[in-house]
């Protein structure tokens, strides 16, 4: 007899976001981030000009109220809300 209900599978760590310090990253990267962040929620449809907030956007890194996520599933990175 086999118990299979106190062995869940936990979710292995290294397949999960990770926040990743803005410090590590170049202006260029971060510009990039931000333009894809803009792209993303404005659309180039939705607006005349989606890249009018990449200041804003920037300005939000520099705070903390954005923050870069990397997705090592995905092998990408984005922004996001902190946790």
């Amino acid at each position: 007899m086999s118990d299979e209900t106190g062995h869940q599978s936990q979710p292995d760590p290294r397949e999960e976001k990770f926040k990743v310090d803005k410090e590590l990253l170049t202006k260029e990267q971060l510009n990039g981030l931000a333009e894809e962040y803009c792209t993303r929620y404005h659309g180039l449809n939705d607006t005349e000009n989606p890249m009018a907030e990449r200041s804003r956007v920037l300005e939000a890194i520099n705070r903390g109220e954005l923050v870069v996520w990397f997705d090592p599933m995905e092998n990408t990175a984005g922004l996001g809300v902190p946790e």
